[in-house]
């Protein structure tokens, strides 16, 4: 017998993997795909994307209308594992409330992932506010005010790897592309405390984000407001929304 021992390769699914970053490619931007866009966003054959559409669509995952593959309600279920049992999910439920009783506004909490802001908590109010906006979704990170938050709270290597792999797509005349222009928000975002978009991601909205820091002063997420531009102006989210939205963020961290 040799003294060598012969490494195991990594164990592993790799049909799962591919099924998983077609799933995390669904979105408030992109709410269906065909076989090359899921071929693109998971960096694999056509062939392999759409074998993944139909598993997944046998699964009750996707539902095919024609050429295009859109979620189910289904896909609520692999969020709901980590919602209802983080910590920090948990506890951000109850500030996120607190903050939409005092405002008015449907106020949300938010993490950074891969790229995303990551939907972890929202208290909703009565009249919809967004159609993008729900527990387990993302918005990207460049284009929102919660994402600026977060990138905020990168490390500076961190921020600028993360500039140079994306590709901002403009979903309306507000959307900002330039990456100095990005880059210049999320800067303003480290020294003000917080961020805004006026009409950024959805036309007729605007939403405000401070950070939720905990008690090394590490930016764990990012709770904002949102409202109709026709029911808040800059100036009323800026006096009403931001102290409102601050205090429940500093007492948020501090239990973290």
């Amino acid at each position: 017998m040799s003294g060598t021992t012969a490494k195991r390769p990594p164990e592993g699914m790799a049909g799962l993997a591919k099924g998983l970053a077609i799933l995390e490619a669904f979105g408030p931007t992109c709410r269906e795909l065909n076989v090359a866009d899921a071929a693109r966003a998971a960096g694999i054959s056509p062939a392999a994307a759409r074998r993944c559409l139909l598993t997944l669509t046998e699964l009750g995952y996707l539902h095919q209308d024609g050429r295009a593959f859109q979620p189910t309600p289904r896909m609520l279920r692999l969020s709901d594992g980590y919602l209802t049992g983080s910590t920090l999910a948990s506890l951000a439920q109850t500030y996120a409330e607190v903050g939409r009783d005092q405002i008015g506004e449907a106020v949300s909490v938010a993490i950074y992932e891969d790229g995303s802001a990551l939907f972890i908590a929202r208290a909703a109010v009565e009249r919809i506010v967004s159609m993008g906006v729900r527990l387990g979704a993302k918005l990207p990170a460049y284009a929102s005010a919660t994402g600026r938050v977060l990138l905020s709270g990168l490390l500076e290597n961190e921020r600028e790897a993360y500039l140079k792999s994306i590709h901002p797509k403009a979903t309306t005349p507000n959307t900002l592309t330039k990456i100095s222009d990005i880059r210049n928000r999320i800067d303003a975002a480290a020294t003000d405390g917080y961020s805004m978009t006026n009409e950024e991601l959805e036309v007729g909205m605007r939403t405000l984000a401070v950070p939720v820091k905990d008690a090394h002063g590490r930016i764990r997420a990012a709770l904002s407001s949102s409202a109709f531009t026709a029911r808040a102006t800059i100036e009323d989210m800026l006096t009403e929304h931001l102290p409102v939205l601050t205090k429940q963020a500093t007492e948020l961290g501090r239990r973290l």
